[in-house]
C-alpha cells in the first residue's frame, strides 16, 4: 500500500521540515481532487485528475493509489468514463489513514 522506502528517501532528500510541508500540501490537494472525482464532466478531466493523483502518490510512496490511478488514467485517455472511482477513493482513504498513523508513530518515537 505504502512504499515506506520511498517515504524515507523523500524525508532524507528534503529534510524533516520540508517533508512535513510536502505531506500537508499533498494531503490537502489530494483531498480536493478525490472529492471531485465523481463530478468530472469529461474523460479528459478524469484523466487530468488521475494523472495528478498518480504523480503525487508516486512521489510520496502511495504505490497502490498510483497503480489504480494509472489504470484509470489510461482508460480516460482512451475516452472511457467507466472508471472505478470508488476504488480510487477507497484506496486513497486507506492509504491516507495508514500513512498518517505510521507518520505519527514515527514522530512520537
Amino acid at each position: 500500500m505504502i512504499d515506506w522506502n520511498r517515504v524515507e528517501d523523500l524525508r532524507d532528500e528534503i529534510g524533516p521540515d520540508d517533508f512535513t510541508e510536502v505531506v500537508t500540501l499533498f494531503l490537502e490537494e489530494a483531498d480536493e481532487v478525490v472529492g471531485r472525482l465523481f463530478d468530472a464532466p469529461t474523460a479528459k478531466a478524469m484523466e487530468s485528475d488521475l494523472h495528478f493523483l498518480k504523480g503525487s502518490a508516486l512521489n510520496l510512496g502511495f504505490s497502490d493509489l498510483a497503480h489504480v490511478c494509472q489504470q484509470g488514467e489510461r482508460r480516460a485517455a482512451a475516452g472511457l468514463t467507466d472508471i472505478a472511482m470508488d476504488q480510487v477513493v477507497d484506496i486513497y482513504q486507506q492509504s491516507r489513514s495508514v500513512f498518517l498513523v505510521k507518520i505519527a508513530e514515527t514522530a512520537a518515537a
